[in-house]
């Protein structure tokens, strides 16, 4: 009992001597006024923290991620609508070609709530206003079951999860018999997380016991899909490219013949789809290339002057809108499972205990999340095929509780492009 009692007031005193050392003193303090077994806690939390990153990533949470000296370009693309009869038919038969010999899976980025859309629970349970009432998942999965009964396989689906919605996603799908699609073919995994942080950089509390741990991005997923053995049952499966998208895309044409065709008959192991900007000031990331390789450039980070370049046909000469619809082939992923890709810092409001016990809640951005980014795995590639699409065709992101890309907006594209699932 005495040792034991040594080994935790060790692990306790390591804990504190860390907070200390990294100007985390009021945590500190008010760990040494919990319980033996809340401190026990709260110390094995603080201990799995990377302090030296967070204060690093801290440090650099202003820089803009364009020097002067870097080089940008524009990426080559091919339009789906100028493809020739020939080369479409091509693509679309490698694509279904694969399908068939299933070579291919399917992965979903549903670690989201719906909070922000007035909605409780995860964003992927949410009911756009069908006269079905079907959740983005139910038309994911009708959509997916549908290819799996054309191509004559079932297609594998991995659902990225986070620990605050992952009981709750499998909890949705079994009440609702998965929507018909096999159970042993649904792979559910968890994302990682990172403890949060005040605009000070100290570290939040979700209870007197525990770190507020939140999800820490999409760019988690290969490192996710390792750590669940998802990439094992990939390996078993013989799949060898993911389709990869967000569950908030209610226009998502899951598994595409024609793009999945397209990656496959191109040498590259990154495909990715985008869509024309609009307008200069749209906000949204930017295909291109960079110091050549591909890359994905926030709107934020974009000098204005490339944002405003126009072409000698008047086109924007930066115009490839991210969607967030990507193929990964399976070796590429298994070769950057354990590549670390940086972390970016993300403004949000966040609710929270402080250390005195008063719950603090905010309607306005008062801390930082950290997060890696899917295409911060971009420029590891030599190159990236890019396949532009048609916005109303493809793409109806659900963001906003009311007005633009909202679930009002999603039903009526929904609608247009697939009237039945009213």
């Amino acid at each position: 009992m005495g040792s034991e009692r040594e080994a935790i007031e060790r692990v306790v005193a390591e804990a504190e001597h860390l907070l200390h050392a990294y100007k985390q003193d009021d945590l500190a303090h008010h760990m040494s006024e919990l319980s033996e077994a809340e401190r026990r806690k709260l110390a094995a939390q603080v201990l799995r923290v990377d302090f030296e990153a967070l204060a690093q990533v801290y440090r650099s949470r202003s820089a803009c991620s364009i020097a002067q000296d870097e080089r940008i370009a524009p990426i080559p693309f091919l339009d789906v609508n100028m493809l020739s009869p020939d080369t479409y038919d091509q693509y679309e038969q490698r694509g279904l070609d694969l399908l068939r010999e299933g070579k291919v899976g399917v992965i979903v980025v549903a670690g989201g709530q719906g909070s922000r859309l007035g909605h409780a629970g995860p964003k992927g349970t949410l009911d756009i206003g069908l006269s079905s009432h079907k959740s983005l998942f139910q038309l994911q999965a009708e959509r997916l079951l549908k290819l799996s009964l054309r191509v004559g396989r079932v297609v594998p689906w991995y659902i990225m999860t986070s620990p605050e919605n992952h009981d709750d996603t499998i909890n949705f799908y079994a009440s609702h018999r998965f929507f018909g699609y096999p159970e042993e073919d649904c792979f559910f995994l968890e994302q990682n997380t990172m403890p949060a942080m005040d605009h000070e950089g100290k570290l939040l509390l979700a209870s007197p016991s525990e770190l507020y741990l939140a999800p820490s991005g999409n760019g988690e997923c290969f490192a996710s899909l390792k750590r669940s053995g998802a990439l094992e049952d990939m390996l078993r499966r013989g799949v060898t490219w993911l389709f990869y998208y967000n569950v908030d895309n209610a226009l998502i044409q899951m598994a595409d013949l024609v793009f999945i065709g397209m990656a496959d008959l191109h040498s590259y192991p990154i495909a990715s789809k985008v869509v024309s900007k609009e307008l200069p000031e749209e906000e949204v990331g930017l295909v291109c290339m960079r110091n050549e390789r591909p890359a994905i450039v926030e709107y934020t980070e974009f000098p204005e002057s490339l944002l405003q370049e126009r072409n000698v046909q008047g086109e924007l000469t930066y115009a490839l809108a991210n969607v967030s619809i990507h193929m990964f082939r399976y070796d590429f992923i298994a070769q950057h499972a354990d590549t670390s890709i940086p972390f970016h810092v993300a403004s949000k409001a966040i609710p929270y205990l402080k250390t005195d016990g008063v719950m603090i809640a905010s309607d306005v951005p008062n801390a930082y999340k950290l997060e890696r980014l899917i295409f911060d795995f971009f420029p590891l590639a030599e190159g990236m095929t890019v396949l532009r699409v048609d916005r109303e065709k493809e793409f109806a992101p659900v963001k906003n509780k009311e007005g633009e890309d909202s679930p009002r907006t999603a039903k009526q594209l929904v609608l247009r492009m697939y009237p039945e699932e009213d």
